[in-house]
């Protein structure tokens, strides 16, 4: 339960959060889409990749209903965590021989506090009201931005924070990896779909490599920064709320005393 003391605070940081929001799309422009561009992919491989995303994100909105039948805070937090994600994945950087943009994800810090599962969800929502009101990605290739942004993204991060925190990595450090392999594991996602999607007749592994290659030179240092960015949001919660870390599994109870 938070504090009365805490409410301003949480309220104060909801609303520079809503404003830095604000800023990003009042800023965003329409002359580079960010994850896959509409039209980029055929038909035949979007339908391939809706039909990989749709149960995943099925099966996060049950989750979502099933832990916020437990504990009534749950969808709350979720709405945060979306608004995190919506804002992070909006700070494009074109890669124009790649016809797509690099940008931080944000998955890893809902993958480790909610789960993958809710997260492939909350990926979705704001891919779609992306895609719809800001023109950032596309329709037809909405099912493809939730394969690599939300399964592989939320899936290797959290995959990476428990392993390392299985042989008793710190937890700055279990986030850093996990903030930074989930970003990267997203844009090598985007490279093989675009390689699939647009080859033709020519060979898959030569494009795929040109794709990965062109994402190198940003994408290499936006992982380190996305990395450095878990790893402070999820110490800065161990400061100031450890007592979330516990309740959905991310510390024990006696980490959270020391």
């Amino acid at each position: 339960m938070i504090m009365k003391d805490q409410k301003p605070r949480f309220k104060m940081q909801k609303y520079v959060l809503l404003l830095t929001a604000y800023c990003l799309l009042l800023t965003a422009g329409e002359a580079h889409a960010m994850h896959i561009s509409e039209g980029i992919l055929p038909l035949s491989w979007a339908a391939v990749w809706f039909a990989v995303a749709i149960p995943f994100v099925w099966y996060g909105m049950k989750r979502l209903r099933e832990l916020s039948k437990i504990d009534l805070s749950f969808k709350p937090l979720v709405g945060l965590m979306a608004a995190i994600v919506f804002v992070i994945s909006l700070m494009p950087i074109p890669v124009p021989t790649a016809g797509t943009c690099s940008h931080p994800g944000g998955t890893a810090i809902p993958a480790i506090l909610l789960g993958p599962s809710v997260t492939v969800l909350i990926t979705g929502v704001a891919l779609l009201i992306q895609a719809l009101f800001f023109a950032h990605g596309g329709l037809t290739t909405w099912g493809a931005d939730v394969v690599s942004m939300g399964i592989m993204g939320a899936f290797a991060g959290v995959g990476i924070f428990k392993l390392l925190r299985k042989f008793n990595a710190g937890l700055a450090v279990s986030a850093f990896f996990a903030g930074m392999i989930s970003d990267w594991a997203i844009y090598f996602t985007t490279s093989v779909e675009l390689a699939a999607g647009i080859r033709g007749d020519e060979p898959f592994w030569p494009l795929f490599t040109k794709i990965l290659i062109a994402f190198i030179p940003t994408q290499l240092p936006l992982g380190v920064v996305e990395g450095a960015m878990t790893a402070g949001m999820v110490k800065l919660l161990f400061k100031r709320r450890a007592d979330l870390l516990v309740k959905f599994g991310v510390i024990k109870a006696e980490e959270a005393t020391l």
